[in-house]
């Protein structure tokens, strides 16, 4: 852990100190290939350290306590990450709706998928809590289709934007949605995202051949005791240093990207991917060790935060700054987050799981990442 840490903050302030050198040698293949693998080394090493924590936190608050803090983490991150951009290259006027729509794409349809095929593999079919995964899929489809889908329908503006009254109804109402919902979640309603009891999941596990029984490693990290603040500080001491170093690992992608000839689109994917590395660690960790509602949490907790707090942010500082924020999606796009929102539907509205809804929404991600390099 220690050594962790020193790793990725001594690579932060290489970054900090001589990043414009370590930069400006992007145009040599060799040093350009060493300084992306450097980088995305450090974070992916940075993320196993950031699920350690979260897991340490989460065996000692339960849930939903101990996912939400995962989720707000990278969120938080995410939406810093886009306001940095924003506010430094006042250019990008796509970059809060594509980012959205990658995380959504990455998270409902990749780490789901990939998710439910290694949890049916291992063990048969999985149940979970039905009330609390409704309850995202309510609060995720609003969050969705009122910022990303609506502004192509208004006739006040074109071309997927909003007009000011538009903008500042939608940051409230976004806002206030899912400041209700963290309320309901974190009170009156906290046994509906818990794992799930006899009367709620009725039908007891069926043992298959081959099936694998869950290892101590399986079970989470065994609790190393000390102070809980001490974990949060080392939580965050394992974030900061995603965040910091996101932005040098942004500029190689976008030197890359260009030097290949590559879709603008797939710097943002990539990011997004870094950004939730840690969240799909933890997620898949626990579907393996047959904690499918504690997954849920994470994946489906991670897309409606992400629409609760970006569009906001996005639409606060298009309006603060006078830069054009277009949320809209393209026609394409549209009908693959469309069915996204009905096979996660469909998925979680169940009491159990199996490897097929897996393998369906896996196909959806493909066919995603196919649209971004042939649209």
């Amino acid at each position: 852990m220690i050594l962790r840490l020193a790793c990725a903050w001594a690579t932060v302030a290489a970054f900090l100190l001589f990043g414009s050198g370590l930069l400006g040698q992007l145009g040599a293949p060799l040093a350009s290939a060493a300084i992306f693998l450097w980088l995305l080394g450090i974070i992916i090493w940075a993320a196993f350290g950031v699920v350690h924590e979260a897991e340490i936190l989460a065996g000692r608050l339960g849930e939903p306590f101990g996912t939400l803090i995962l989720t707000l983490s990278i969120v938080i991150i995410e939406v810093a990450l886009i306001s940095a951009v924003m506010l430094g290259a006042k250019g990008a006027p796509t970059l809060g709706r594509d980012t959205m729509f990658a995380v959504l794409m990455i998270v409902l349809n990749g780490v789901v998928g990939i998710g439910l095929l290694v949890g049916g593999r291992r063990h048969f079919a999985q149940s979970y809590n039905l009330k609390g995964a409704s309850s995202y899929l309510a609060v995720i489809i609003p969050l969705t289709v009122i910022p990303l889908v609506l502004p192509n329908f208004t006739t006040s503006t074109s071309n997927g934007t909003l007009t000011t009254l538009q903008s500042v109804s939608f940051s409230l109402f976004t806002i206030t949605l899912y400041g209700a919902f963290l309320v309901l979640q974190t009170g009156r309603h906290r046994s509906f995202f818990q794992e799930p009891t006899r009367e709620q999941a009725p039908l007891p596990r069926t043992a298959m051949p081959g099936d694998d029984e869950p290892s101590e490693n399986d079970r989470g990290h065994d609790d190393p005791g000390g102070a809980t603040a001490t974990h949060v500080v080392l939580l965050l001491a394992n974030i900061l240093p995603i965040v910091i170093l996101a932005k040098s690992l942004a500029a190689v992608l976008d030197f890359g990207i260009i030097k290949l000839g590559a879709p603008v689109a797939l710097g943002g994917i990539l990011i997004a991917m870094v950004v939730f590395t840690p969240e799909c660690i933890a997620a898949l960790r626990a579907i393996s060790a047959n904690q499918l509602q504690r997954a849920i949490n994470l994946c489906l907790g991670a897309a409606a935060s992400t629409l609760g707090l970006t569009v906001p942010a996005v639409l606060a500082i298009g309006l603060l700054t006078g830069q054009e924020v277009v949320l809209g999606l393209s026609g394409t796009n549209m009908v693959i987050l469309a069915m996204t929102l009905l096979l996660s539907t469909l998925t979680f509205t169940g009491t159990r799981t199996t490897m097929l809804e897996g393998a369906v929404h896996l196909a959806v991600f493909f066919v995603f990442l196919v649209l971004v390099f042939s649209p």
